[in-house]
């Protein structure tokens, strides 16, 4: 063997298959698609929408609710059993003088797709009107009203008037099926999304339908209930208002809400989410699409995660010495702690929940007091092994990156505990996490002549911090994260943070310059200077993270 190393040559074994491509015929025009693509998604890929409520990308096609009928056709045989082929040289299309459903079929050689013609015009009315027939009208006081598939397409596809002059069905209203859904079952048309999730994504089989025709009915099987911690994405996908959250139901208009796109703090996997915010106030947290980190999906325990941050003891004024001050007079006061300070002296506990960019000014802070003693708090948990990680942390990942914490986060808070008890640590500056859970005691903490905290809401170790600095929570910054699987993600605000807080970032900037260290003026130029620090961010910056994120290099 040669002792230059050399590239292998591929080989069967390893090369990927490559995937057919499959020519259809959509509304005249041809197009290709991967062998396996269900029609449906052909026809949206081609810019053809096709109304549907029972389909969904991530579900299993059942072909229930039949609001996806299209002209299908297949090519036409000669008499030698080869297609008949166009002046194009395309095949002829033998249409069939049946509708079909587009969900449950997968795209074939020399398919032909007719999505708007007036037979497909004249079946989606008939199935709306069919689906119409039971449903209550009361658009509204539902909550779904506002982004109810039925109701958008009643608008295309409905009548003005009903020629059905019988009773309605009458079903259950208002059943509790779970500790936070509520049923209405006149509401249901029947598309058995919530079914397919339950039974396929979450492996939870507690949903069912039973009897039969018009009195058709969902509902949980017997001796169970809908109370898994991923329940509320059955309101996520149902397309009318039967199943909705007993945590958002009677409280805001869909259409006052303002949806900002940013990302899940609760854990390492930083789910994609849209925050539903209206004058400063989250009302709805919901599932943003990322078929890399989170598919559709939210777990429960997630979303519903948000009332903290509108708490009334929310920290909103700068502190020192228990007096509310100043800014200025904070930023003072920290600065003059700290500078008194030796670097052996000094020791900083930080947190995997802050942001890339507060940690990288938190590593730049630390370096400026001369102190190698750093950490965060590590947040071990048992996940699910689906959305909810092992680690509690959303950005454990980030604080490695920039080496605020090692290879075990945590690994170095005895050692800062063991200082501060022997006395040999004097000033300690503790950034977004409460100290008497990272392995300290009341009493050491009383042992410091320094103690500057930053964070949001109060503790039992405020009353013995000298320095208390009001930050802004998840939902009130910008910054990015680095979860699990090593995607750097960026975090959006939604709110303003209350009263006299203000962002960590700025926070630390200004503790910095006090210092006479360099700061930052903007996020922008923050997130500059950390990626011409660390090598895995060159080249990066806000809009090349996007909306979906970037995997970060090795």
């Amino acid at each position: 063997m040669s002792a230059t190393a050399t590239t292998a040559e591929p080989t069967v074994e390893n090369i990927a298959p490559a995937i057919p491509m499959i020519n259809v015929q959509v509304d005249g025009e041809w197009k290709q698609f991967p062998k396996g693509t269900r029609l449906i998604e052909a026809c949206m890929k081609s810019g053809s929408y096709v109304p549907h409520y029972c389909y969904h990308p991530a579900l299993s096609s059942p072909g229930n609710c039949r609001m996806c009928l299209i002209e299908m056709g297949t090519p036409k045989m000669g008499p030698d059993r080869k297609p008949e082929l166009g002046e194009d040289g395309r095949p002829l299309i033998n249409w069939s003088p049946k509708p079909a459903i587009c969900c449950a079929i997968e795209v074939s050689e020399g398919l032909g797709v007719r999505t708007n013609s007036p037979l497909v015009e004249e079946c989606r009315k008939g199935v709306m009107e069919f689906l119409l027939i039971n449903h209550p009208l009361d658009c509204p006081i539902c909550d779904k009203a506002g982004e109810c598939r039925l109701q958008e397409f009643s608008v295309e596809y409905g009548n003005d008037s009903s020629r059905f002059e019988d009773n309605k069905v009458k079903k259950p209203k208002h059943v509790d099926i779970g500790e936070r859904i509520v049923l209405d079952d006149e509401r249901c048309i029947l598309c058995s999304r919530c079914i397919r999730f339950m039974d396929e994504v979450a492996k939870d089989d507690c949903l069912g339908f039973v009897d039969r025709g018009g009195h058709t009915t969902l509902t949980v099987h017997p001796g169970k209930r809908l109370d898994s911690n991923y329940s509320l994405n059955t309101v996520d996908i149902c397309p009318v208002g039967a199943l909705t959250s007993k945590d958002f139901r009677f409280k805001m208009r869909v259409w006052f809400l303002k949806e900002t796109k940013t990302i899940d703090t609760n854990c390492g996997t930083g789910s994609n989410i849209l925050i539903g915010s209206r004058e400063n106030k989250v009302h709805r947290i919901t599932p943003r699409e990322n078929e890399a980190v989170n598919a559709f999906w939210l777990p429960d325990s997630h979303r519903l995660n948000y009332t903290y941050i509108h708490r009334e003891d929310r920290l909103k004024e700068p502190l020192v010495s228990g007096g509310s001050v100043r800014w200025k007079e904070a930023i003072t006061s920290a600065v003059e702690s700290l500078k008194g300070q030796s670097g052996a002296a000094t020791a900083m506990i930080a947190s995997g929940r802050m942001t890339n960019e507060e940690l990288f000014l938190a590593s730049r802070l630390a370096k400026t007091l001369g102190t190698e003693l750093i950490d965060i708090r590590a947040r071990a948990q048992k996940g699910d092994g689906f959305l909810v990680s092992d680690d509690g942390n959303p950005n454990t990942r980030g604080a490695q990156l920039l080496g605020v914490t090692g290879s075990a986060p945590g690994s170095r808070l005895p050692e800062i505990a063991a200082g501060i008890s022997s006395g040999k640590i004097t000033s300690l500056v503790v950034l977004g996490e409460n100290p008497l859970h990272c392995g300290l005691s009341g009493i050491e903490l009383s042992k410091l002549s320094s103690l500057v905290t930053l964070d949001i809401l109060p503790n039992d170790s405020l009353k013995l911090s000298k320095v208390v600095l009001p930050g802004s929570a998840s939902a009130e910054k910008r910054g990015s994260m680095v979860n699990i699987n090593g995607r750097l993600q960026r975090l959006n605000r939604a709110l303003t943070a209350p009263g006299h807080a203000r962002d960590d970032w700025e926070i630390l900037s200004d503790l910095l310059q006090g210092l006479g260290a360099e700061g930052a003026s903007s996020l922008e130029e923050l997130f500059k200077q950390m990626a011409t620090a660390t090598p895995a961010l060159s080249g990066l910056n806000f809009g090349k993270i996007g909306d979906l994120g970037v995997n970060l290099k090795a």
